[in-house]
């Protein structure tokens, strides 16, 4: 099976189908819990961007930046879950119960309807981005 990522990735499909089942369950683990506190931040970022233009003024640059960048790792994320999967479903796992599922945003942090077309803008383009030099937070742990 050959499958061409997205975003750039630390393995390929076939090395993660060489993994044992255990050492691909807890990177799914691990992964899940990053994106909880990425897309948590992300609705900050969002946030501030919203309330900051809603006052006319504009929002800082480096937090703009930051939810471009973090639009970027989660889609890497968010692809390296699904990369692992497939190598547990090649290995015969049933990975459909949800268990491995790509954790999704909560409510709170669903961007409201009026969102401005700029903010947008910011998850298209960070999507765009390569994940390159975007270095990932400390490792909190194994959640099974």
């Amino acid at each position: 099976m050959d499958y061409y990522p997205r975003y750039a990735q630390p393995f390929t499909l076939q090395e993660a189908i060489c993994l044992d089942v255990e050492i691909i369950t807890e990177e799914i683990s691990r992964l899940q819990n990053s994106l909880a506190k990425l897309n948590d931040t992300q609705a900050q970022l969002n946030e501030y961007i919203q309330q900051t233009k809603a006052s006319g003024q504009d929002a800082d640059a480096e937090i703009v930046q930051a939810a471009k960048d973090n639009v970027a790792v989660i889609g890497s994320q968010e692809e390296r879950i699904s990369i692992l999967k497939m190598a547990l479903a090649e290995k015969g796992i049933d990975t459909s119960g949800g268990h491995y599922d790509i954790p999704q945003p909560t409510a709170s942090t669903h961007q409201p309807k009026e969102a401005s077309q700029e903010e947008g803008t910011l998850q298209e383009e960070g999507a765009l981005q390569e994940e390159g030099a975007l270095q990932e937070e400390g490792d909190d742990g194994v959640y099974l």
